[in-house]
């Protein structure tokens, strides 16, 4: 039997979603009537047994009113959760199939990550609009997406490529439970980005410190106020003992005013992340998984013989009741009688005590979770894609049918590349948009996919683990007084001092030189090559120079020549976009001139 491909699953996911949201949403509205029935009949009916003066009665039917209410109220809001989850995964299915269609536009572009001066991400769209991380993201919480762009800008080390590799490969395949943790995130809102700060206060020195008398007074009080409320209502005692109390805990708001006002502060808006994060983690607990990574992952999660989810919850919980102080009349009534703020503070301070050294670990368990969960999802929307094979050879690359992800056709063009060893330099040259710089963008971006440990675009992929470098969208400054050619010697500078480092480079050098005269492009190139094959580097770099080319002649065993060419037919001109060896034997920038108006002779 034929297993239908993704685009065909995604899109019958999606109407499946579709019915089931209709259905639960009907349901929804026949319960929300049911809810409203009962309300009128319960309220008619206790009134009029207490005007019949059947007031036992009316007592029980109240109770019972309420009890049936409740549990349709409840019923109500499962019908409603699950009408959302249909929601969800009906749009997680459609944007997949935005993705293999290259739409993109909707999705998080990670602008906030982008950075000019990054040793690549601006130059192979890694960030921004029709980016990488658009096409990659799946995850919804702020720490997962923190973490893919981390692991974009940031190549692993071989044995972690490995490790990300087998828990992609594992979790690729498992495509409910990768849209599950997506959807079940999706029903809290994510709308506060820097979280960060919140966890970090977590860490801060307890407010209870050297105040154990509070501590103290925190079950003593609210005790000791409710008892003369109780003897005060029976006339045992006069209402200047409850007053009393009531002030002594009024005097102590006053006091520490500031540190109650900065504990709801820093606590304000994590309702949400926090209910987020404990679906997340308990879907990640309950999971059987067979990957080293992902069972190491999921080992992080018990504590203490508690799971991290259970700690969550308690957290998300002492939270919410923190945050009760936003009703005034709530807050004047519990923080009178109850030291409400105060009892929660150290409930806050006593969860600190056991998490505050496993904070960071589980969190970073559901962001690399959702990241790994990212990188399998790409995997399994493109079956063509194929995981690399690392190499132990320094600089090897060895591709067959490489393209590029971001360049969505029905028959994209593909190249084969082969190099290796350090000092290597293949110089390209072209015809005007043949695909030079595209295929410098193409082999660049897939070693950065093959270091994240993610797959690649390619039948067959292997490379050895190193730094991509990239030179190719340098502009002026006009706000630092920086010419075009100038901001390009500062990146070919970052370059010359990276390599002194002796951190093994892959270098991608577009149009190099371009911004001065023909003559200093050509000697100013050559140097730079010649200097590179000195270090512990190898690259590309695509020119129109053609007598750069003749650097072959001299040095064969370093420099190799390829080109894309194009062929004019009439009034056009046609590109195959396919990697040629040798120099570059055709030219269009004539024909282009004329196709623009420009009168040639």
């Amino acid at each position: 039997m034929i297993q239908p491909l993704p685009p065909e699953i995604f899109k019958n996911l999606a109407e499946e979603n579709r019915k089931q949201e209709l259905l639960y949403k009907n349901k929804c509205s026949q319960v929300g009537w049911l809810r409203l029935t009962l309300f009128i009949a319960g309220v008619s009916t206790v009134i009029y047994l207490f005007r019949q003066d059947l007031n036992s009665a009316a007592w029980v039917s109240l109770l019972l009113f309420y009890i049936v209410f409740i549990v349709v109220m409840r019923w109500h809001q499962r019908l409603r959760y699950t009408q959302h989850h249909h929601s969800f995964l009906k749009r997680i299915n459609n944007e997949e199939t935005d993705r293999l269609q290259g739409k993109l536009l909707a999705f998080d572009a990670g602008e906030r990550y982008a950075n000019p001066q990054h040793l690549y991400t601006s130059d192979l769209d890694i960030f921004g609009k029709h980016s990488l991380f658009q096409l990659l993201i799946r995850a919804v919480t702020f720490i997962g997406k923190d973490k893919l762009a981390n692991w974009l800008q940031t190549p692993a080390k071989a044995e972690v490529i490995l490790e990300r590799q087998a828990a992609v490969a594992e979790l690729a395949p498992q495509l409910s439970w990768r849209q599950e943790l997506q959807a079940k995130a999706m029903h809290y809102k994510q709308d506060r980005q820097d979280s960060s700060s919140f966890f970090e206060w977590l860490h801060a020195p307890d407010f209870y410190r050297n105040k154990l008398w509070l501590k103290i007074l925190i079950f003593v009080l609210p005790a000791l106020t409710f008892g003369t409320v109780i003897a005060w209502w029976l006339d045992e005692i006069s209402g200047y003992f409850v007053i009393g109390l009531m002030l002594v805990q009024y005097v102590l708001n006053i006091r520490y005013a500031l540190f109650r006002e900065q504990y709801y502060e820093q606590s304000s808006g994590m309702y949400e992340i926090l209910k987020s994060y404990t679906v997340l983690l308990t879907h990640i607990e309950t999971h059987s998984f067979q990957a080293k990574k992902l069972v190491e992952l999921q080992q992080q999660l018990r504590i203490k013989q508690k799971t991290a989810s259970e700690y969550f919850n308690e957290l998300a919980s002492i939270i919410e009741y923190i945050s009760a102080r936003l009703n005034v009349y709530m807050n004047l009534l519990l923080n009178s009688t109850l030291m409400w703020d105060y009892f929660w503070m150290y409930r806050l301070e006593k969860w600190k005590k056991t998490m505050a050294t496993n904070l960071e670990p589980v969190l970073q368990v559901v962001a690399e979770t959702e990241t790994l969960a990212s990188l399998a999802a790409f995997q399994y929307a493109n079956p063509s894609y194929t995981l690399p094979e690392l190499s132990p050879q320094a600089f090897e690359v060895q591709a067959e049918e490489l393209g590029h992800p971001l360049i969505f056709v029905v028959n994209r063009v593909t190249n084969n590349l082969s190099m290796a060893g350090p000092g290597q330099t293949l110089i390209i040259t072209g015809s005007n948009m043949s695909g030079k710089s595209t295929f410098l963008r193409t082999v660049a971006i897939n070693l950065v996919l093959a270091f994240a440990g993610s797959a690649v675009c390619a039948r067959r992929f292997r490379a050895f683990p190193a730094q991509v470098y990239t030179a190719m969208r340098t502009e002026d400054n006009l706000a630092e007084s920086t010419s075009s050619f100038y901001a390009e010697l500062k990146r070919l500078k970052m370059l010359i001092d990276l390599t002194a480092t002796g951190t093994a480079i892959y270098y991608f050098l577009d149009e190099i030189l371009k911004g001065t005269n023909s003559r200093d492009r050509h000697l100013g190139a050559q140097a730079l090559i010649r200097q590179l094959h000195q270090q512990n580097a190898s690259g590309l770099v695509s020119t129109h120079d053609l007598e750069l080319g003749n650097m072959e002649e001299e040095n064969p065993d370093y420099i190799q020549n390829y080109s894309f060419n194009s062929t004019i037919e009439e009034d056009k001109i046609l590109f195959d976009y396919k990697l040629h060896p040798g120099v570059c034997n055709s030219f269009n920038a004539s024909k282009l001139m004329q196709q623009m108006g420009i009168q040639m002779e």
